[in-house]
């Protein structure tokens, strides 16, 4: 068995789960080993598994796969195959047990909210009464698995405010009713009370309910597994360095355009 580190731009694919008729990272994984012969035709890999699901629009750094694979099949070799939106760039050789699911013993999101004109304090304080383990149930639509032991971090980085979390695992939509949460807090101007009454036994629908934010500034940044080693692949991290770089720029240049609309309209 052997895990692989994947990073992507998750803003192409419709999740990270393979669906039916949509583009998704997983299925464009498993389309790759198709071509490779690692696995049949609609097939799954030998031993497959997934540190998480990402909805759609999210991205990862260290996603993480693990499957059956022949001693060829190095990030670099995934990487000739995969389209660029999608890097491995790290491997470890794990144990036939092994599973990429429920070993993961942490897991880390960083979500950029853009709010210049947030209340840095609030937000901290918000982060400070979320941490530890409650009863998330108004954060998820999961009925079971609610309890968490979170931690919440959050610090100013020009007109974002960079939020992470940190938890073994996460309920469904989890972190980006949290980042909500404190939405509401340092930049709607609700009073701390909020945080408590969200955390609370009832069950907030309706205009009482937590507000989800978009998916596209969530990046899934870490798995942590204790028993697994992973080796950083040189020549597939330069790849990916190529890839994401020139991402960074075709950015900033779709910033610049919308800076001069924006200023040639005000």
């Amino acid at each position: 068995m052997r895990a692989f580190r994947l990073a992507y731009d998750g803003r192409p694919f419709y999740g990270f789960q393979r669906q039916p008729d949509v583009r998704t990272v997983e299925g464009t994984l498993f389309s790759t080993l198709e071509t490779a012969g690692i696995v049949d035709e609609g097939g799954t890999p030998p031993g497959y598994a997934a540190a998480g699901r990402t909805d759609a629009g999210v991205s990862a750094v260290e996603q993480t796969v693990a499957f059956e694979a022949p001693d060829w099949c190095t990030p670099a070799a995934l990487n000739g195959r995969l389209p660029g939106s999608i890097r491995a760039w790290a491997a470890a050789d794990v144990s036939e047990e092994f599973h990429a699911t429920h070993d993961a013993a942490r897991r880390r999101y960083t979500y950029h909210l853009h709010a210049p004109e947030a209340d840095d304090q609030a937000a901290k304080s918000a982060a400070a009464r979320l941490s530890g383990e409650h009863d998330f149930h108004n954060f998820t639509s999961d009925e079971t698995g609610t309890v968490r032991d979170v931690s919440v971090d959050v610090e100013r980085d020009g007109e974002f405010l960079v939020v992470r979390v940190s938890a073994g695992g996460f309920p469904r939509g989890f972190v980006r009713r949290l980042v909500g949460v404190l939405a509401e807090v340092a930049v709607e101007g609700h009073s701390l009370s909020r945080v408590d009454e969200v955390l609370g036994e009832e069950s907030l629908q309706g205009g009482k309910g937590v507000p989800r934010m978009p998916p596209e500034p969530l990046v899934l940044t870490g798995v942590d597994y204790p028993d697994a080693e992973f080796v950083v692949d040189d020549e597939a991290v330069e790849s990916a360095l190529a890839v994401f770089e020139e991402r960074r720029i075709a950015a900033l240049e779709r910033r610049r355009v919308a800076e001069t609309v924006l200023s040639g309209l005000r």
